[in-house]
C-alpha cells in the first residue's frame, strides 16, 4: 500500500492543469485546538483548504464513544463536496511534519471510499525546506458531490473488542507511548493503564530518527511479532494516533486491520471495564 507523495510529485500534480488536485491542511495541537487554523491563516501551501480535527474530522464527544468519535459520514462527505472534492479528485494531505493528524484524515478518506488520497511526506516543513512558498490566500473551489461508500468492516466498537479479547480471535494494539500504556503517566484521562490483552506499538516508532516514514522492509521487521493471518485491532487514546499504525501495518502487508475509534477514552467511559498496567 502506497500512501505517500513527495514534494516534487505534488509540485508536478499542481502544474498539471488537466488533473483536479485538492490539498488539505490538517495541522492541529491537542493542547491548543485553535492553533492549527491560526497557523493555516498565517500561511499554507497555495491552494490548500483546512480541515480541523475536532470540528471536521471528529464528531461531538459524548459520554461514550471516546474523545474524538468518528464524524458522521454524510456530514463529512457534504463538507468535502463543499470544498470541491469528489472521488475523481487527487487529494494530498499535510500536517506540520509526518504526524497523526494527516494519518487520521487519510484514514477517513479511505473509510469514505476515496482511494486517490495521499499524505505529503514530510508535511509543510519539507515543503518549505525544499524552497517552496506559502500563501495566506484562501482558495475558492467549485463545489462538487461527494458520495461516501460504506466500509463499516474497517472499525470495531467496545463490545467487539471485549468479545475478541475474550475468545482471542484478534490482536489488539495500543498506539500510545510506553509510559501511558503501563499507566505510569496519563496526561489526558482520569484512569491510567491499558485495555487488558493489548500489545504496545508506539505510533512514532513507524518513523525513523529523522521523522521519516520507515520503508516497507523496516516496517515488516517492526511488526515481525505479529502474524499477517491475524485480525489486528488498532487503538490509542481516542482513535487518532492509531491511524499511523494502521497505515504502517498495511504498508507492511497486513490486510485485516481495523480501528477501534473510541479507543482508551471510550473503554474507560464504562466504569466496569478493567485496566492492566503490566507489559503484555
Amino acid at each position: 500500500m502506497s500512501f505517500l507523495m513527495t514534494v516534487n510529485q505534488l509540485e508536478n500534480s499542481m502544474q498539471n492543469n488537466e488533473r483536479d488536485v485538492a490539498i488539505v491542511d490538517v495541522r492541529y495541537q491537542l493542547n491548543n485546538p485553535a492553533a492549527g487554523r491560526v497557523a493555516y491563516q498565517k500561511g499554507h501551501i497555495p491552494g490548500a483548504v483546512y480541515l480541523d480535527l475536532k470540528e471536521d474530522l471528529s464528531s461531538e464527544a459524548k459520554q461514550h464513544g471516546g474523545s474524538h468519535p468518528l464524524p458522521d459520514k454524510d456530514v463529512l462527505a457534504s463538507k468535502l463536496g463543499e470544498l470541491g472534492i469528489n472521488h475523481d479528485t487527487l487529494v494530498v494531505i499535510y500536517g506540520e511534519k509526518n504526524d497523526m493528524f494527516s494519518a487520521r484524515c487519510l484514514w477517513l478518506f479511505h473509510y469514505l471510499g476515496h482511494e486517490n488520497a495521499y499524505i505529503l511526506d514530510g508535511g509543510l516543513a519539507k515543503w518549505l525546506q525544499e524552497g517552496n512558498e506559502i500563501t495566506t490566500d484562501t482558495p475558492q473551489r467549485k463545489a462538487k458531490t461527494f458520495k461516501p461508500s460504506s466500509f463499516e468492516n474497517e472499525i470495531v466498537n467496545m463490545q467487539d473488542v471485549k468479545q475478541k479479547m475474550d475468545d482471542k480471535s484478534a490482536v489488539l494494539i495500543d498506539s500510545r507511548s510506553k509510559d501511558r500504556y503501563l499507566g505510569k503517566t496519563e496526561p489526558l484521562y482520569g484512569r491510567a493503564g491499558h485495555i487488558p490483552g493489548a500489545k504496545n506499538y508506539f505510533w512514532k516508532d513507524v518513523l525513523d530518527a529523522e521523522g521519516n516514514w520507515k520503508d516497507n522492509e523496516e516496517l515488516e521487521r517492526h511488526f515481525s511479532d505479529l502474524s499477517k493471518s491475524d485480525e489486528i485491532i488498532v487503538s490509542c487514546g481516542s482513535g487518532v494516533s492509531a491511524c499511523p499504525n494502521i497505515l504502517a501495518l498495511k504498508r507492511a502487508g497486513f490486510t485485516n486491520v481495523k480501528l477501534y475509534p473510541g479507543s482508551f477514552s471510550d473503554w474507560i467511559s464504562y466504569d466496569e471495564n478493567p485496566l492492566e498496567t503490566k507489559e503484555e
